[in-house]
């Protein structure tokens, strides 16, 4: 079981998407994409979302994304964090969010 040490290690941060690109090569449709967690840097992703976002509705979005893990290979691309989302009843995919985007900024923590 993990501990709460353990979860300290993983952070949950605020992410701006500035880049979102197709990913033909996935087992099942996703984006790939750029997300700027401010002083944390830019890191890449990929994420099953194409089924409720265009790309257009994703760019310059803020989500809420797991960073700490190791990096992980999908497909001919590297993921460095996690995106997180719920699943609805379709098991679509929809995109966890702040409540009051105004004043927070990439890389703030979630806590």
């Amino acid at each position: 079981m993990p501990t709460y040490e353990d979860f300290e290690n993983l952070k949950m941060l605020v992410g701006k998407i500035i880049k979102v690109e197709d990913f033909p090569e996935a087992r099942k449709p996703a984006y790939k994409l750029s997300i700027d967690f401010g002083q944390h840097g830019i890191k890449r992703s990929s994420a099953q979302i194409t089924a409720l976002y265009s790309k257009e509705q994703l760019l310059g979005r803020k989500i809420i994304a797991v960073t700490g893990f190791p990096i992980k290979q999908i497909a001919n691309s590297m993921s460095e964090v996690l995106v997180l989302g719920a699943m609805d009843e379709d098991n679509n995919v929809v995109l966890l969010r702040l409540d009051k985007e105004e004043g927070v900024e990439p890389g703030s923590r979630i806590c």
